[in-house]
């Protein structure tokens, strides 16, 4: 099957622009699968609770939703997107969660809200609280989400693996050098795929202003790189793989990455 990542530079509180930006980059492609950066259709740098309210909205019924189900029939692909999530309650404080969705052409879908929030993430979303599941994309692909600063956590990708996955999609907006690295050690040790949709640009004032590093990627289960985009300019990459080398788990003809676990001896 066909996978790609998108890597973009979406404008801060201006939602048509970015969906027709990230429209325009996947305009023309051809794909099963495609995973665009966290919160993709809104920015980052939020200032306020305020200016984030203004722009979130609930899954499965917001613009973007409806937006990127259409996208995904019309393109006849899986699309991974990050986004705001306004939870749909009676509370007189919504909360608000950085979550990435995952829509499928048939316009079934599944949201992953972000388990490990990254510094002022905590002072405007709410903890995630989905859990790290896995789920079927378009062919069956067993697929699970991660949110950028989850990967400094080992048990994100990890969980993933023990459900299953073979593929994991891995919105972000990185500001720390480490993250592709690392993910390729996260490919490596659960022997599964992994797509990092990183963005470009910079964005926010003052102590606040962040720049993003790019370099997003397309990992195989070995941890090699299989595709990698500019540091700074938008783009998009594509590769072929075989979902089901990621059942294989085996290391040398006596190990193997999870039969010789021996979790009865970790802290964890």
């Amino acid at each position: 099957m066909k996978v790609s990542v998108v890597q973009s530079e979406p404008k801060l509180l201006d939602k048509q622009h970015n969906l027709q930006l990230h429209s325009d980059l996947i305009n023309s492609l051809e794909t099963d699968l495609l995973v665009l950066p966290e919160l993709c259709t809104s920015g980052y740098v939020f200032e306020s609770e305020t200016q984030l309210l203004s722009i979130a909205e609930e899954a499965g019924t917001g613009e973007s939703f409806a937006f990127f189900t259409a996208l995904a029939e019309r393109k006849n692909c899986s699309i991974v997107f990050g986004f705001p999530e306004l939870e749909s309650t009676s509370n007189a404080r919504p909360r608000i969660f950085n979550s990435s969705a995952l829509i499928n052409p048939d316009g079934s879908w599944k949201v992953y809200r972000k388990t490990h929030l990254f510094n002022r993430e905590k002072l405007f979303f709410s903890p995630g609280d989905t859990g790290f599941f896995v789920c079927e994309a378009k062919n069956k692909v067993k697929i699970g989400m991660m949110v950028c600063f989850d990967w400094q956590f080992p048990e994100s990708a990890r969980s993933l693996a023990l459900q299953g996955a073979q593929l994991i999609c891995h919105p972000s907006n990185l500001v720390l050098p480490w993250c592709q690295q690392a993910m390729k050690t996260r490919s490596l040790e659960n022997r599964v795929f992994s797509i990092t949709a990183n963005r470009t640009g910079t964005e926010g004032e003052d102590q606040n202003r962040l720049t993003f590093t790019g370099a997003s990627q397309i990992l195989g289960t070995r941890g090699e790189l299989l595709a990698s985009l500019s540091i700074t300019e938008p783009g998009v990459a594509t590769v072929e793989i075989n979902p089901e080398l990621a059942e294989n788990k085996e290391v040398t003809p006596l190990n193997n990455a999870f039969a010789d676990r021996r979790p009865e001896l970790y802290v964890l």
